[in-house]
């Protein structure tokens, strides 16, 4: 083959010649279900995009260049967040976000007063004239952001040139909580921003989509919600008497930033143009937002925490590259407790190495004018902008939240992504796919304490982890290991040569051990005999078949019942020696009823329900006890 000289020796092509080739590759498989995919909102995304038309370029940020780290400060105890935050901003941070333990987001820490005396000690020595700072609070949002004016003051800092983000929100507070003190932090907001002159740079209300996004909403309603709460924002500022064009200024905006890279950048590049699509309407010249950036807590885990730094790492890119102007990288153990310096260093140096090494931060708009990123863009505007209209047709965010409509329209899409996750649709690394269950623990300063139960109403937003089926079935598990002295076993039953059995048995292998489940592979047995002896030495709870059809549905030669397969025979006799739950990886056919009278219980296959069996087997042993 010659190389071509040039860009003019390639062949001009088409998307139907490559349409074509694309289906001679998949060998005659369906197109739609092989190379076209759907979020969560429905949103077609296709195989192949053409670059888009026009001119697309817009700057990603209100300033451009480098976004800003900015770490979470959640220590209990202010001597010790003071430590915190000024080893963050000495390695590395450029902001801080100080977390209190009311805060929606607080997971169980975080600062236990909002007093000036707990911030004073808190932020000693940290100069808030070179570094952002955002509060992370609930009802007490006031009384901390009063302290933190106070602090200032009494620093003698010019107020107006600080960059403060206040954080008042209480739209997240009634959709978590409940209650009504909307009207209250609005009065309040505004009563705080007389403090400051009309150029300040402080932000006194936030618009955030965290707590959407955690309850389990796609992208576009975490967009329409936020939107929602923002314009509820707007008009209870007008409503105090101040101008729209001062109001907007005092609105902060903040997303989750997940592991979805295409679908993370567009939603934070689709943010900036709802918005200004709501100043042209309120009669103003658009001009940029303060839009920040939290990976997300819904998306990580428990069990094999370490991918999580590789999770943090795309969301910390995607929100970057989106347009944020500040990201906040969790620590990669959040989920099991408190960071600690080990956790925070890694958060803090995956921004560095995008910043610093990639050089990340110095690209304008960088998924401007390609083909699929502003596909997906527009269509997360044209979606979240539907969802936004109807909110407000119903009253508006607060009415909707008191409702329950909120609540249950992201129960839908939250239920749909379990369904998908207990099929593993959607695989979780290190949780759902390859398991470990000989990982060694993490450090962690403090374990985390159980979450908050929402209560009995149904129009609360209840955070939810996605991967909390199969985390729940591994504690189950873990704590059957504890009191027993022996982890449950599944003895995998490997029938024929290793062709045969080897695809099927790591499949299996898979599920059980996702579970918590110990599921070792052994090489394919002799005879029945082998089989049934090695079975009974196993001290396993449950067997499982695990081979091709061809096997399954060969006959023995000896077989006490006519026609009886070999899988039937095997399974007769282990439930013979004792053997209570049975098992066999693959479809049944038409053999299902003759399986399930030899003694075969369940079948696992591609696309069940994985959690469903292995949590029969440990709702029978923890009952057997």
């Amino acid at each position: 083959m010659t190389r071509p000289e040039s860009a003019t020796d390639f062949r001009p092509s088409s998307e139907s010649a490559w349409r074509e080739l694309a289906v001679k590759a998949i060998k005659g498989a369906d197109f739609e279900a092989k190379l076209v995919s759907r979020t969560a909102d429905d949103i077609r995304i296709e195989p192949l995009y053409p670059k888009a038309e026009g001119s697309h370029a817009r700057p990603a940020r209100a300033e451009l260049g480098d976004w800003r780290v900015v770490q979470r400060i959640d220590l209990p105890e202010p001597d010790a967040a003071r430590t915190q935050a000024l080893e963050d901003l000495n390695n590395g941070a450029s902001g801080l976000a100080l977390v209190f333990a009311d805060a929606v987001f607080a997971r169980g820490f975080g600062l236990r007063a909002a007093d000036e005396p707990t911030i004073a000690a808190a932020l000693d020595g940290v100069m808030l004239d070179l570094v952002s700072l955002r509060i992370e609070a609930g009802r007490s949002a006031v009384e901390a952001a009063r302290s933190v004016v106070a602090l200032v003051r009494g620093q003698g800092l010019d107020l107006d040139s600080l960059r403060l983000d206040f954080g008042i929100d209480p739209f997240s507070v009634l959709a978590r909580e409940g209650g009504d003190g909307i009207d209250a932090a609005l009065d309040e907001a505004v009563e705080l921003a007389g403090s400051f002159g009309a150029s300040a740079k402080a932000r006194f209300l936030r618009a955030d989509g965290r707590v959407f996004h955690d309850a389990g909403a796609s992208e576009a309603q975490e967009l329409a919600f936020s939107i929602a709460s923002a314009v509820a924002g707007l008009r209870g500022l007008e409503a105090r008497g101040v101008a729209l064009e001062r109001a907007r200024d005092m609105v902060s905006f903040l997303l989750a930033a997940d592991a979805d890279e295409f679908l993370g950048i567009a939603k934070f590049r689709a943010l900036r143009r709802l918005w200004a699509r709501v100043e042209v309407a309120c009669g103003l010249a658009p001009k940029p937002i303060q839009l920040d950036a939290e990976t997300s807590f819904r998306m990580t885990t428990r069990h094999d925490p370490h991918v999580n730094m590789l999770r943090n790492t795309i969301a910390a890119f995607s929100a970057g590259l989106g347009g944020a102007d500040s990201v906040t990288v969790l620590p990669f153990t959040l989920p099991l407790g408190l960071a600690d310096a080990s956790a925070r260093r890694i958060a803090r140096n995956t921004q560095t190495v995008l910043l610093e090494e990639s050089g990340l931060g110095h690209v304008f708009d960088p998924a401007a004018g390609a083909g699929g990123f502003e596909a997906l863009t527009d269509a997360l505007c044209e979606k979240a902008w539907a969802i936004f209209q109807h909110v407000e047709q119903q009253g508006g965010l607060a009415a909707v939240l008191a409702s329950g409509w909120v609540a249950s329209e992201i129960r839908v899409v939250a239920d749909k992504r379990e369904r998908d996750v207990r099929r593993r649709k959607l695989p979780i690394t290190g949780t759902s796919e390859f398991p470990n269950l000989a990982e060694a623990p993490v450090e962690i300063l403090a374990p985390a304490p159980p979450l908050p139960i929402a209560g009995d109403s149904p129009a609360r937003l209840v955070s939810r982890r996605t991967a909390e089926p199969f985390e729940r079935l591994r504690d189950r598990a873990d704590a059957l290991a504890i009191a027993t002295g022996r982890r449950p076993a599944v003895f995998l039953v490997t029938l024929g040569k290793t062709a045969s059995f080897s695809a099927r048995a790591g499949f299996a292998k898979g599920v059980f051990e996702a579970s918590g489940i110990e599921a070792s592979i052994s090489e394919g047995f002799a005879s029945l005999d082998e089989l049934l002896e090695a079975a009974r030495a196993s001290g396993a709870v449950a067997a499982c078949f695990c081979s091709s059809d061809e096997v399954y549905e060969c006959e023995t030669g000896h077989a006490v019942y006519e026609g009886e397969t070999f899988a039937e025979e095997a399974a007769r006799r282990l439930v013979g020696i004792g053997m209570a739950h049975v098992v066999l990886a693959g479809r049944p056919g038409e053999r299902e009823t003759a399986y399930r009278h030899a003694g075969i219980e369940a079948f696992l296959y591609a696309g069940c329900d994985i959690t469903d069996y292995p949590a029969q087997i440990l709702d029978r042993i923890e009952t057997s006890k």
